[in-house]
């Protein structure tokens, strides 16, 4: 799909005469299936990410040294380009396969895929835990992981191995801030400025770029942390070549549950 013209492209979703938003017969079910399990689930998950981050990142302070300056700065630009990548993995797993009706993931996992396409703003009435409760959670076990080899590895070690775990520390850090940034992608009004600036020089995921994604039927453009990635895989068709392969393989419609729910009218 050509990127070009579809650049200022709005949030549009076809089928214009269906009630799109928080209206939207399938958003206002899909909103209901938010349960006090989900969001115990994501309390626990913000707290202890961001505890860790805290203790990991005072220790790789600690054993920074001048030395790592180019390596830790490749480290770092690494990770966000990876992060980048896995957010575009991630995003486009959920939204082109599965079902909200899978047991444990359908609805913790799947279900606000399936709500962001049909109610895009939704994401922007979302407090800090119910955005990025997930993100935290999928980066729990790297992050005990990290703090496991600062409380058990030698001072050589670690002196060592601290470029890697830049890199893996700066991976993780995008990864958790992944849904904040798609957030501030919706959000038009009231954004401090260091995000606008931040958005307007591509550092993170700029509104205008995301654009593209929601462009019905959400089939490009995936990648939602900085969205560096997204022209040059759309460029080789990567996500297409997935797609066919699996469809191939398992005769499955990409998109199919997706396309379910925006058809719902009552």
């Amino acid at each position: 799909m050509a990127a070009g013209p579809q650049a200022e492209a709005a949030e549009e979703p076809e089928g214009g005469s269906r009630r799109w938003g928080a209206q939207h017969a399938g958003a206002r079910e899909l909103a209901e299936l938010y349960s006090p399990g989900k969001r115990l689930q994501e309390w626990i998950s913000v707290i202890l990410c961001f505890s860790l981050i805290g203790f990991n990142f005072y220790n790789l302070l600690f054993y920074l040294r001048l030395e790592h300056t180019s390596s830790v700065i490749v480290g770092i630009f690494a990770g966000v380009i990876t992060a980048d990548f896995l957010s575009g993995l991630f995003h486009w797993g959920a939204d082109t396969w599965g079902s909200v009706e899978l047991p444990i993931v359908g609805k913790a996992f799947i279900r606000p895929f399936r709500e962001h396409h049909i109610d895009p703003t939704a994401i922007t009435r979302h407090d800090f835990i119910e955005t990025n409760g997930d993100n935290c959670f999928m980066t729990l076990v790297p992050l005990a992981n990290m703090a496991y080899k600062f409380v058990s590895l030698s001072p050589e070690a670690l002196y060592e191995t601290c470029p890697w775990e830049c890199y893996v520390f700066a991976l993780i850090i995008f990864i958790t801030m992944t849904n904040q940034i798609h957030k501030w992608s919706h959000t038009y009004f009231g954004l401090p400025r260091w995000v606008i600036f931040l958005q307007d020089w591509h550092v993170i995921l700029p509104r205008k770029h995301h654009r593209i994604h929601h462009v019905s039927p959400h089939e490009t453009y995936f990648c939602i942390t900085t969205g560096w990635l997204n022209y040059p895989l759309e460029k080789i068709r990567f996500w297409r070549c997935l797609e066919n392969i699996i469809q191939a393989v398992t005769g499955e419609k990409p998109r199919a549950d997706d396309m379910k729910w925006a058809q719902k009218i009552k």
